[in-house]
This record gives structure tokens, sequence and C-alpha cells, in this order.
């Protein structure tokens, strides 16, 4: 039982995880189209918020929580390739977080250098990353 519980608890915490990734690459797009200082403070606050009090917490229950299953179910190890998959699936989803909190750092020090078309295609990875995982876990197509 306690089991479902941690992966009830993962699953919200993926959704949570993944809405700050795909909205604060979102926020660079228009941060970056912006020119006033206004609206660069305005998106400087909102990046913050987003990375700080949401994207953070969540990546981090994520990990605990999967973690968790791991540690009550560790045969999981042993049911193929595809938890492997999906685990090296998440570690470049945290090397991408982690590329997103540098950027909304160099957006809060006026050093950004890339333009929104940038940002609209880096804005994609995650989705790329969630249909991998999502295939992963469902099918475990090895």
């Amino acid at each position: 039982m306690l089991y479902l519980w941690l992966k009830s608890f993962h699953v919200i915490a993926v959704v949570c995880w993944f809405a700050g990734l795909f909205y604060l690459p979102r926020l660079f797009v228009y941060h970056a189209m912006s020119n006033d200082e206004t609206s660069h403070e305005r998106f400087c606050v909102m990046e913050r918020k987003l990375y700080r009090g949401i994207m953070w917490p969540s990546m981090v229950l994520t990990l605990v929580f999967g973690v968790g299953m791991l540690a009550i179910n560790p045969g999981l190890f042993a049911t193929g390739g595809w938890l492997h998959a999906k685990l090296a699936l998440v570690l470049l989803l945290v090397v991408y977080h982690l590329v997103c909190g540098a950027q909304r750092k160099r957006f809060a020090a006026k050093q950004n250098t890339k333009s929104h078309v940038f940002y609209r295609w880096f804005n994609e990875f995650p989705v790329v990353l969630l249909i991998a995982i999502v295939i992963l876990v469902i099918v475990k197509p090895f």
C-alpha cells in the first residue's frame, strides 16, 4: 500500500515539475522579446518564483518519491532495460532543469545572449523527454 501512495505522490510531483519545465522556457521567450525595464523586472520575478517556488520543490519531491519506490521495490531494476533508460532520461531532465536555472540567472543579470527563437526550440526538449519517459513506463519496450 505504501508503494501506491509513493507512486501517486510521485506522479503528482512529476506533473508539477513538468508544468514548470514547460512554462519557464516560455517565459524566456517573452523575456528575450522584451526591451523595457518594467518587463525585465516583471519577468525576473516570475521566473525566480516559478523556479524556486515550484520547480525545485517539485523536482526534489519527484526524485524522493521515485527513490522511495525503488527502495521499497528494488526488483524493478531486474524488470528490463526500460527503467534504466527512464532513469537516464530523468537525469537529462535534471540537467535541463539546472540549465534553466543558469539561464534564469543570466536574464536577471541582463546577460542573455540568445534570441526568442532559440528559446522556442529550447522549450521543446522536455516535451520530447516526457513522451519518451511515458512510453518507457507504460509500454516497457525493453
